[in-house]
């Protein structure tokens, strides 16, 4: 299976993401969400999805995606910079005075609506300067999460992603695979399910000893960064529609994301127990 360095890079920076989703829940079923371990789990994991972010934007700009800007590679990485400075003043400044302005509004669900207009309207201006849309929403949802409203915007928005806007993004997904090129990739599939659970169990392991965790702990939080979940699904898509992955290539690495999803809360568990028996 020969494949290009841009390719390459691409399945890295895939496989790299980490699925926060997944790990809460299986923390919560063993109530060890507020452990040590659970916590380095979780800020571990917000952490990485937000350098995925960062990474996945450098990539877009670097390996030639096609984003449907056609500007010069120098102006391109100006006009990036100007946007991260943008998200700099909308976390900061801009965010918390739209939001307590849309309380303001006698208007049924006014701070839910603004909170998708700020939502929509970041994803609008980085697809304009060459991003993925994904990047916009990201940090706007970081931006609306640093504001007093932030649980009644993710209890709201939740509802509407759920209904809508996540069962369209599997279904898309699920099109888009083909069962003839799973049987014919199965080689492929193996190889990165090994690389996928592999990297992120001894990477979490290693990462923790050197912070003073026991071995138990340790091989825990590994456990819980192997999960790749909607994240690596996001970036895969995003990878495939700016051309950067072939087609053939696309449902291998989708069923290698579901596996590694799968088998994940199971490693966890497995650590996890270890460690609460110890505790």
């Amino acid at each position: 299976f020969k494949s290009t360095a841009t390719e390459a890079f691409f399945f890295g920076v895939v496989l790299a993401a980490t699925s926060v989703s997944i790990s809460v829940e299986v923390l919560k079923e063993l109530h060890a969400v507020n452990t040590k371990e659970g916590s380095t789990i979780l800020g571990a994991s917000v952490v990485d999805d937000i350098l995925i972010v960062l990474v996945l934007s450098i990539s877009l700009t670097f390996l030639g995606a096609n984003q449907g800007n056609n500007a010069s590679l120098g102006l391109t990485l100006l006009q990036e910079l100007v946007y991260f400075g943008l998200i700099f003043l909308l976390v900061r400044w801009i965010a918390p005075y739209l939001m307590k302005l849309s309380e303001r509004i006698y208007t049924t669900a006014s701070v839910i609506i603004m909170s998708l207009i700020i939502c929509l309207g970041m994803s609008y201006v980085a697809d304009l300067v060459g991003l993925s849309s994904v990047i916009g929403a990201f940090f706007a949802g970081i931006a609306v999460g640093q504001t007093k409203v932030k649980e009644k915007v993710f209890l709201n928005v939740e509802a509407i992603g759920y209904a809508i806007f996540i069962p369209v993004f599997f279904v898309n997904i699920g099109l888009e695979v083909e069962l003839a090129s799973i049987i014919k990739q199965f080689p492929f599939i193996t190889l990165f399910v090994l690389i996928a659970v592999i990297s992120k169990l001894f990477g979490g392991y290693l990462g923790s000893k050197m912070a003073g965790f026991s071995n138990n702990s340790a091989w825990m939080v590994g456990a819980g960064m192997i999960s790749r979940g909607e994240m690596a699904l996001i970036v895969l898509q995003i990878g495939q529609t700016g051309g950067l992955i072939p087609e053939k290539y696309f449902a291998p690495m989708v069923i290698t994301i579901l596996i590694s999803t799968l088998v994940s809360p199971l490693i966890l568990k497995f650590f996890a127990k270890k460690v609460l028996k110890h505790a």
